[in-house]
């Protein structure tokens, strides 16, 4: 093999919105020498931001694949979205990563999305490395930060460095930033800007900082000797730890999840970024020390054991995981993580949840919007690449060896919250639309389109403006596809104010025979993670058993189909309590007429209770625009729940409304002079006001 591997890293940048992650994997590309410029985000010229609607934005919005080299160590590189819009690209790329960097600013700290994708990354048990970068920026503050990776996260950040000064400017407190201190080697750490950080300096530390930097050091070696038996004797007979032995247990450690190697610096002027390439290399796992993958049998039997595992070796069963499909004029390209084995191009391959093979044409390294064809035509367990040829893969698709099947746990990504019509322009369109729209679906499993049965209507459905406006955008210049739009619409949902039971029955006599059936079912609320609970509560032999699953089946697809508003139903519970069934006479059309009888039975206006998405929303804003913020967000209907400040920045925790934050991104902007921002995240639901049901009950 051209490269071992066991240097071999396929990492995720993650990181809030405008943290610096682009920026930060610009400058990686550059030192390993994949890009022979450094792009920059606000012109629109970086390499993993290459859509139109990204360097329009200014911002990720998919999820790019790059390989690169630096030293001996190969890195498969997925630089995500920062935008909760977009957290299906981070969702999915995590699924299949074995590290990642996660990136903080140093004026903001730890942020709403920064804690969502670290839910995500211990979510799949991805070990970390952390970044804290604009420690060049006014309000920098690399101290703050550190401590608030520990409290808001949940994390135990280890910091191997901590900067020379904070800041843009000289205070009274603090030099301007210029460099690192290394707390492995404890040298002082340069980086020229003018070649672009490539020349790189390494001095003694300053005097004013020596104490500092001892007091780091010491946590640093403490927090080493406590991972480690061994270590801690060494540690209490000599006051100090060998360099070698500190790094052995730092990677270990990281890799098994117990702690965060920390590095600072400024991507945008060039420091410290190939420190943390080292730390990648040094302290993120290659694919040989991530657990074997664990999957089920699709067809288990008495040869075939339910239970299937995979090492990360090129001698075990081919298997692979679809994580992302890109749409492409002449063939959609699917991205693929390879488990075991070797995938090979001209070869056929199971698809493990429909049992049906697909043949795979062509393998590609994925250099963002390039690609490069692999000369080997085969790449081995560990790997990621695109490939071409499948015709029914869905991302989160296992694939596999005929012989040896194993399907993988899917990618769970979560519900829409907003909504909005669409139409062509002209009638003549409207087979194009439905097309476009299903390729659009296949790519972004977080996108749905569907036709309402009440008004005729294609809806499209979404994660947030941002994500419709950006979707909106795509169908009329890479399909080109002129469209109208309407007012985007909350995803409301339906429940019942209190136990309601109902009896549905069908009855038909025709000449073909008679048809019969009676459910009795009760629905309540019931709050659990389940959207929806059904239980079953006969005794066998009331009904034959291949009919219970067309009863439950039933029920569940009237639920999500609408209730009385038409919105799916959500934290209730149905008990099916009784089933009259005739030998010869209830068949399963008699079944599911009878129990969609008594499921619409079960529901009234009068026991209508409609829940809203209610929002977790973060402001960050100049402290001299917070009144005028905070009048408006009362004026929706928010509470603000908390507020911390960060030198002149104050941020705002607030929830509110989904309903009341349409135009929001506009509003702010014109209330702070272009200087605040937010995110927003769906949070829960909560019980809509009684004027809304009215008005929408007419």
């Amino acid at each position: 093999m051209s490269n071992p591997l066991e240097n071999t890293r396929n990492i995720g940048i993650i990181a809030h919105i405008d943290a610096g992650k682009t920026t930060t994997t610009e400058r990686i590309l550059y030192y390993t020498g994949k890009s022979h410029r450094m792009g920059n985000v606000d012109d629109g010229t970086t390499v993993t931001d290459f859509d139109p609607d990204e360097a329009k934005r200014g911002i990720t919005i998919y999820s790019a694949a790059i390989t690169c080299k630096w030293k001996k160590t190969k890195i498969n590189i997925i630089d995500t979205p920062g935008h909760v819009d977009f957290t299906a690209e981070v969702e999915r790329s995590l699924r299949v990563l074995d590290g990642a960097v996660t990136v903080f600013s140093a004026v903001e700290g730890v942020e709403a999305q920064s804690e969502t994708v670290w839910r995500q990354a211990d979510k799949y048990n991805v070990p970390r490395i952390c970044f804290i970068n604009k420690m060049d920026r006014i309000g920098a503050s690399f101290e703050r930060t550190f401590d608030q990776i520990a409290s808001r996260l949940g994390a135990t950040p280890v910091a191997l460095q901590i900067p020379v000064g904070e800041g843009a400017t000289k205070t009274p407190d603090s030099e301007a930033f210029s460099g690192v201190i290394d707390l492995l080697e404890m040298k002082a750490i340069y980086f020229d800007a003018e070649s672009k950080g490539e020349k790189i300096t390494i001095t003694d530390i300053p005097e004013e900082l020596k104490s500092t930097a001892e007091e780091w050091r010491n946590k640093l070696i403490e927090t080493v000797a406590m991972l480690d038996d061994t270590i801690m004797e060494v540690f209490l007979e000599t006051d100090d730890v060998p360099i070698d032995d500190m790094i052995r247990i730092l990677r270990m450690a990281t890799i098994e999840g117990h702690i965060q190697p920390t590095f600072c610096g400024s991507a945008l002027d060039y420091i410290g970024v190939q420190l943390v390439l080292d730390g990648i290399a040094r302290y993120l796992p290659s694919p040989l020390d991530r657990a074997a993958v664990e999957g089920i049998h699709p067809k288990p039997g008495k040869k075939q054991s339910e239970h299937q595992v995979r090492e990360s070796s090129p001698d075990e069963p081919l298997c692979g995981l679809v994580f992302k499909i890109q749409s492409d004029k002449h063939a959609d390209l699917y991205f693929v993580r390879v488990y075991s084995g070797i995938l090979k191009s001209g070869s056929r391959v199971v698809n493990a949840r429909t049992g049906k093979k697909e043949l795979i044409s062509q393998l590609w390294r994925v250099q963002a919007d390039s690609r490069e064809k692999i000369e080997t035509d085969s790449v081995e367990a560990g790997d990621i690449v695109g490939m071409i040829g499948p015709r029914e893969m869905v991302t989160g698709d296992t694939f596999c060896d005929a012989k040896n099947l194993i399907l993988l746990e899917s990618i769970t990504f979560p519900e829409t919250v907003i909504s909005m019509a669409v139409e062509p322009e002209t009638s003549a369109d409207r087979k194009k639309l439905a097309e476009t729209l299903e390729r659009l679906a296949k790519q972004d499993p977080t996108f749905m389109a569907n036709i309402s049965e009440e008004t005729g209507q294609t809806i499209i459905r979404g994660m947030g403006e941002l994500h419709l406006e950006v979707l909106k955008d795509r169908i009329e210049r890479d399909f080109n596809l002129k469209i109208k739009v309407h007012k985007p619409r909350v995803s409301y949902r339906e429940s019942v104010q209190s136990a309601v039971t109902a009896e549905g029955e069908f009855s038909r006599q025709s000449e073909k025979g008679d048809l019969y059936a009676k459910v009795t079912l009760k629905m309540e609320p019931f709050n659990s993670e389940e959207a929806i609970t059904i239980v079953n509560s006969l005794k066998p032999g009331d009904l034959p058993s291949d009919l219970v699953p067309v009863l439950t089946r039933t029920i569940h697809d009237f639920a999500q189909g609408g209730g009385v508003l038409g919105f799916p139903l959500m934290n209730i519970k149905i008990t099916i309590i009784k089933v009259d069934y005739r030998e010869g006479e209830t068949n399963e059309s008699a079944i599911e007429a009878a129990a969609a009888d008594a499921m619409r039975k079960t529901l009234s206006p009068e026991q209508l209770l409609l829940l809203e998405p209610i929002m977790k929303i973060e402001v960050v804003t100049p402290t001299e625009f917070v009144g005028n913020i905070q009048a408006d967000l009362n004026s929706r209907n928010a509470v603000i729940h908390g507020s911390e400040l960060h030198g002149d920045l104050s941020i705002l925790e607030v929830q509110a409304p989904l309903s009341e934050m349409f135009g929001y991104s506009t509003q702010i902007r014109s209330l702070s002079q272009g200087r605040a921002s937010f995110s927003m995240q769906p949070l829960k639901y909560a019980q809509t006001p009684d004027s809304v049901v009215k008005k929408m009950l007419g």
